[in-house]
């Protein structure tokens, strides 16, 4: 089990590393593109300068998410991070029709770079180094699960795309069909508006309190009822409050138990629901079975 301060220190060096591969990448690109004219690639050092924004952001913003609840945030930071995602996710949708627009202009007007050796050597450099901080920022994201890494590595994927777009293009000028350029360009630039408009509909869902799928709320009963004393469950309630589920319930028992033996079955429930993937923090509710107030009540089981 990974702790905050573990999950936090994951979270900066993943965030730093993104943060020194997006330059690293800029200046190779960006050098190689200027010295050959190649426009593919200033265009992909561009789109990496971008991302690198976008890393900064993640670097100093959603780090705060990890910070403990205050008298400002009581209930604590969880929803800084999707909003950090919710921002990387825009980016790159934007970026996307940005590339999209520079590939449409491309159809129309040539302008093919000198064929170079050079040009590959500076784009497969660029692949390489996006799939090293691709799959770091996977590996450390198994044990931190924050959206905001989530979509930095998704921007890793639609750097080397990109890429191996631009590779099609310098090819292209030395077997002499400069349209595969364009041609290429255009169609990684609808996966990668595609992609930041997936990153941004997660991310409003735990921005705006969504629901979790039925299956979450049928383990949730299913839980509560394996618990001996449970007489019946009803108006359950789970959303998200930002990464994390939020669950509010009202749950059945004998009513003539002792109040403290009562309040031990309280906390030995909410303490199973804090156990559940995903399940931040849980407010459970005792009633007294047998009223009949909630027969009707299909959460009732």
């Amino acid at each position: 089990m990974v702790d905050v301060e573990d999950e936090r220190r994951g979270f900066m060096r993943a965030s730093w590393v993104n943060v020194l591969g997006n330059v690293v990448k800029i200046v190779v690109e960006g050098a190689a593109g200027l010295a050959f004219g190649s426009v593919a690639l200033v265009a992909d050092a561009a789109h990496s300068l971008a991302d690198l924004v976008a890393s900064v952001v993640v670097l100093i913003w959603g780090r705060s998410s990890y910070d403990e609840p205050d008298d400002t945030h009581p209930h604590g930071h969880d929803r800084i991070e999707p909003l950090t995602a919710l921002f990387v996710g825009a980016v790159i949708a934007l970026l996307g029709l940005l590339l999209l627009s520079e590939s449409v202009q491309g159809l129309v007007e040539q302008d093919p770079p000198d064929a170079n050796l050079l040009l590959l050597g500076a784009l497969a450099f660029a692949i390489v180094d996006m799939y090293l901080v691709y799959r770091y920022t996977t590996l450390v994201n198994e044990d931190v699960n924050s959206t905001a890494l989530r979509a930095l590595a998704a921007d890793c994927l639609n750097d080397i795309y990109t890429s191996f777009a631009a590779v099609v293009g310098v090819a292209g000028v030395w077997f002499g069909q400069p349209i595969l350029d364009p041609l290429a360009g255009a169609l990684v630039s609808l996966l990668v508006v595609y992609q930041g408009v997936e990153i941004g509909r997660e991310n409003v869902d735990y921005l705006t309190g969504a629901a979790p799928d039925p299956e979450k709320r049928t383990t949730i009963i299913e839980t509560l009822r394996t618990h001996p004393e449970v007489r019946g469950v009803h108006d359950l309630t789970v959303f998200y409050d930002g990464t994390v589920l939020e669950v509010e319930v009202h749950v059945e028992v004998d009513g003539d138990m002792p109040f403290r033996q009562a309040h031990d079955i309280e906390s030995d429930l909410v303490e199973r629901l804090r156990e559940l993937e995903n399940v931040g923090d849980a407010h459970v509710h005792l009633d007294p079975s047998g009223i009949g107030e909630w027969k009707d009540c299909p959460d009732n089981r």
